[in-house]
């Protein structure tokens, strides 16, 4: 049975904890992010939602708790495994390699790929959604602005072909342009039927792009629901939109 009775989940995580020796990061964490939607993980720093992907990557040391991807219990697998299965994951700052061009960079989303037609199909799918990636593909990655380095990772983590996308951080850093241009990225990756669930300490910008949100305090969920309602509760805005 999916945990929520109102979604039919892609990506689900019921009773999950996470400890780093004595201290708990996450505290019988129950949500899920239905096929095809975005949704957004909010919390401040130390809320637990970088954690929480890490743990979905099997990076983090769960204590208890299921992860299952379409059904199927994938809490014991491999990183490499859950990376094979379509779960991919865009860490926050971005992680470039800085010597590297663009264009490598962004091939090294294929790298366990041999079909040099499918890469190339891939790679055009890619600068479809993100030119600029394909303007700058001769540069080096550490002469770009902090906005197209981030371009850069997305556009890396989708040559991977997610059939689920985690992006920790996005707009991390970034000018206010290049903020809102990260959401209407986010937009176009949905509309190509990736299923999103997004970090975000931006809390207006990821309920804005989001079908369904998540609110952490100190590891554990507070609230739950549609991003319009959370967007308008009074709470929220005070705690995290300023009021």
């Amino acid at each position: 049975m999916p945990i929520w009775g109102w979604i039919m989940s892609l990506l689900e995580v019921e009773d999950l904890s996470v400890h780093y020796g004595q201290t708990a990061a996450l505290r019988s964490l129950s949500l899920g992010a239905a096929q095809g939607e975005v949704t957004c993980v909010l919390g401040a720093n130390g809320a637990g939602k970088s954690t929480l992907f890490r743990a979905i990557m099997g990076l983090a040391p769960k204590t208890h708790g299921v992860v299952r991807f379409a059904g199927e219990d994938i809490t014991s697998r491999s990183t490499q495994e859950i990376v094979s299965m379509g779960i991919i994951l865009c860490p926050e700052g971005r992680r470039l390699f800085p010597e590297m061009t663009v264009g490598e960079n962004v091939r090294m989303g294929a790298i366990r790929v041999s079909d040099t037609r499918w890469i190339r199909q891939r790679l055009d799918f890619v600068h479809a959604l993100f030119p600029r990636v394909l303007e700058r593909r001769e540069q080096q990655a550490s002469s770009l602005s902090g906005g197209e380095q981030q371009m850069v990772a997305i556009a890396r983590a989708l040559m991977s072909d997610p059939t689920v996308l985690l992006l920790d951080e996005p707009t991390l850093g970034l000018a206010p342009m290049m903020i809102r241009e990260v959401g209407v990225i986010v937009g176009d990756i949905r509309r190509e039927g990736i299923t999103v669930i997004l970090v975000e300490q931006n809390a207006r910008l990821a309920l804005k792009v989001s079908d369904r949100g998540h609110v952490l305090e100190t590891g554990e969920l507070v609230l739950s629901g549609d991003s319009a309602d959370i967007l308008d509760d009074q709470r929220i805005q005070e705690v995290y939109l300023g009021g």
